[in-house]
């Protein structure tokens, strides 16, 4: 009866890995794929770095990430494990605290996961740390999606740590961590894309330069001692670790690209005369 209970739980956290597994690694692989194969002539001068890494390490950051998810599959077999055991904040339905309660819980994990990541950030970045386990992630200078979630195991598991924060003491909707989970993953794999899409205006703008962008964490990548912000770049300014070249780099970055535009939509229109 022992052995059947444990070789249940097993097979649940192992199956859930798999799930999570293809999962992820179905949409990393695409944005790969689009970037780093099939448009990669086409996205070049959108390339924050402009050199494309070496196979070793893309699967390097693959390996990690396997060993990443094999960690998160745990810590949601427990979340599972303690909502069935009424142990969460977790409730349901909707209506019990309304629609308006259900964004607002989202923009609270939201905010305190920033805050959680930039301060386990820098203490990941304290040397002993460092070295022991967030060098691994570090050896991605020149990332590429699949950094996303390349991590030594002890950092994953700081990492998935948020997700106990988040549980056990913010009141929501069960379908809220999913969402928020799902956010998390997207903002993390452009992060670590290696390109930026974003407007020149972007950085200078009231409201958008407080969220992060690409070329902000891929400066953090590439400098190490800046820009440790997840979401937003508050953090960042408030504690005077953004990186002083930032929106310059920025901004060099969109006129390289709109520069780039410029010069295929004049070789297109050369091309209609022609015909």
């Amino acid at each position: 009866m022992e052995l059947e209970f444990y070789y249940k739980i097993i097979s649940k956290w192992f199956n859930g890995a798999v799930v999570m597994m293809a999962q992820y690694f179905l949409f990393t692989g695409i944005v790969f794929l689009t970037l780093y194969v099939w448009k990669r002539k086409k996205f070049w001068h959108t390339k924050i770095q402009q050199r494309y890494p070496q196979n070793k390490h893309v699967f390097l950051e693959i390996r990690y990430s396997i060993y990443t998810f094999l960690i998160l599959s745990a810590f949601i077999a427990f979340v599972i494990w303690a909502n069935k055991n009424g142990l969460t904040m977790a409730y349901s339905p909707i209506s019990k605290y309304g629609y308006g309660y259900y964004f607002l819980s989202f923009l609270i994990m939201i905010i305190i996961h920033d805050t959680y990541f930039y301060w386990t950030h820098r203490l990941l970045h304290w040397k002993p740390l460092f070295k022991f386990a967030h060098k691994t992630h570090h050896k991605s200078i020149n990332p590429t999606p699949f950094a996303a979630y390349s991590f030594h195991p002890f950092e994953a598991m700081i990492e998935m740590g948020i997700m106990l924060v988040l549980v056990f003491t913010i009141p929501h909707h069960i379908s809220v961590i999913s969402v928020f989970g799902i956010y998390s993953l997207v903002i993390n794999v452009a992060g670590h894309a290696g390109f930026e899409f974003l407007p020149k205006w972007f950085v200078r703008h009231k409201i958008f330069k407080w969220h992060n962008t690409s070329t902000h964490h891929n400066l953090h990548h590439t400098h190490f001692k800046s820009n440790f912000g997840l979401y937003f770049t508050f953090w960042d300014k408030v504690m005077k670790t953004e990186h002083p070249k930032y929106e310059e780099e920025f901004e060099k970055l969109a006129d390289l690209r709109n520069q780039a535009k410029e010069v295929i939509d004049e070789s297109s229109i050369g091309q209609r005369k022609a015909v």
